[in-house]
């Protein structure tokens, strides 16, 4: 099949097609006249690499893992041993991520506390300046 057969099937743009085979995530074979060709299988890659993706691995990880894992009705399993420990190693930033997120969220919603009292006396809303208190101290702390 053609790259626009290939896009059709799996939604995932052209461009975006050949990015992952710029990463080496793809590799079509070609015609005499240069024209990529994909086949079936590649249809079940694509799936493979928006999954991995969707994990939130980056494509230089994904190139190095994607022959330990298979795709199977929208669900990954892992070949090989090496590729628990890379998932382990995401499963570990995503945590430090959630956390540092978490943390900003305490630090706003503490901010919006703080100005609630003060909005609703100025009768400020949305797209208006919101006063700051002076003596209002909101507590930082440094994440993870």
């Amino acid at each position: 099949m053609q790259i626009g057969e290939l896009a059709a099937r799996t939604g995932v743009p052209e461009r975006l097609l050949r990015y992952y085979e710029e990463r080496g995530l793809l590799a079509p074979e070609r015609t005499p006249a240069g024209r990529r060709r994909y086949q079936e299988s590649d249809v079940v890659h694509v799936g493979t690499i928006r999954a991995l993706l969707a994990a939130g691995l980056n494509t230089e990880t994904i190139a190095v893992m994607l022959p330990c894992v298979a795709y199977d009705a929208g669900r990954l399993l892992p070949q090989c041993p090496e590729m628990v420990t890379r998932l382990a190693r995401q499963r570990r930033r995503l945590d430090e991520s959630i956390a540092g997120l978490e943390q900003s969220r305490r630090l706003v919603d503490a901010l919006l506390a703080e100005a609630a009292p003060a909005t609703a006396d100025a009768g400020v809303g949305i797209g208006r300046s919101v006063p700051v208190r002076a003596a209002t101290a909101v507590p930082l702390s440094p994440v993870g």
